[in-house]
């Protein structure tokens, strides 16, 4: 009986797929529709929304350079665990810089464990107005400061493995592009 698990969990691929973007940008609703896709074909989901982490695992951390990259590491160790172990975490959060998500694709490289750095490259103009949260007017009422992307800074991925523009396609043609990459990878 063993034996069967054993056969059956090396079967079932884990990864973590970043969606690195503005705030607004398209990234949590790609997740969750890529994430729905994804169980209705058997794989084990998971979707590490920003939001809830920081309100959870991340609450005490303000958005000062070193807080953010403080969250993005626990964020990192949190989907490397899920995914090293059969799960494909999907982590729709901005983390703005390179070097914090260069750091999570090394600890990914260093266990084994599958990573896939995805660009929802919206640009600004169209993130602003979508403004889902409303951050955007906030910034340009002068209540919040330090928004990536306006007065704070956001440093694209230079060679993510998947760029969507998702200002030009449907929530379901980016979440498709993403499913070829991951059946192209072999992690589906």
């Amino acid at each position: 009986m063993n034996h069967d698990k054993n056969q059956r969990e090396k079967h079932v691929t884990g990864a973590t797929i970043w969606l690195t973007g503005l705030p607004s940008a398209g990234k949590t609703t790609i997740a969750y529709e890529l994430a729905d896709r994804l169980r209705a074909d058997g794989h084990r989901t998971e979707v590490l929304d920003g939001d809830e982490i920081r309100e959870f695992l991340s609450a005490g951390l303000g958005f000062s350079r070193e807080d953010r990259h403080t969250n993005v590491q626990r964020i990192g160790f949190v989907a490397e665990l899920l995914a090293s172990n059969g799960i494909k975490a999907l982590v729709p959060v901005i983390a703005p810089y390179e070097d914090s998500r260069e750091s999570v694709r090394k600890r990914h490289r260093t266990e084994g464990t599958a990573y896939l750095e995805v660009h929802v490259a919206t640009p600004v103009e169209v993130c602003s107005v979508r403004d889902v949260k409303g951050l955007y007017a906030k910034q340009a009422a002068g209540e919040i400061s330090g928004l990536t992307g306006v007065d704070d800074p956001y440093e694209e991925p230079r060679n993510p493995d998947l760029r969507i523009e998702s200002h030009t396609q449907t929530v379901q043609e980016s979440a498709a592009a993403l499913h070829s990459l991951l059946t192209e990878r072999g992690l589906l």
